[in-house]
């Protein structure tokens, strides 16, 4: 074997041992989720501004739609950092599905909206 082959052979380990604990790291989150499935409304937007909904639950993930203020919106689950950060939720309402954190939702126990 080469210099090159073997530099070839470590930056390879190497990306795989990246990926991996990337891997690792992500999952915590998504074991922590928990089923939801209940009505909830959107809090804490300003009249003039909306809730991003996002396609991952990150701030830095992809927009995929948003929600005005005091929008109904029927809450799948939510998932709790392993940071201590905030919960994010996957909600959906007509044709938008996303993360929303969740300190923007009010649970809806009675279905009056």
């Amino acid at each position: 074997m080469n210099k090159t082959q073997e530099k070839l052979l470590v930056a390879t380990l190497a990306g795989l041992i990246i990926a991996s604990a990337a891997a690792f790291a992500v999952q915590p989150a998504f074991a922590a989720g928990y089923d939801v499935e209940s009505p909830a409304h959107i809090v804490g937007v300003k009249q003039w501004d909306v809730l991003n909904a996002r396609k991952w639950p990150a701030s830095y993930s992809q927009k995929v739609g948003a929600f005005e203020p005091k929008t109904s919106v029927w809450v799948e689950r939510c998932i709790v950092s392993p940071q201590g950060g905030s919960d994010w939720c996957l909600v959906e309402q007509q044709d938008t599905k996303g993360w929303v954190n969740a300190k923007f939702l009010k649970m809806a126990y009675d279905w009056d909206i």
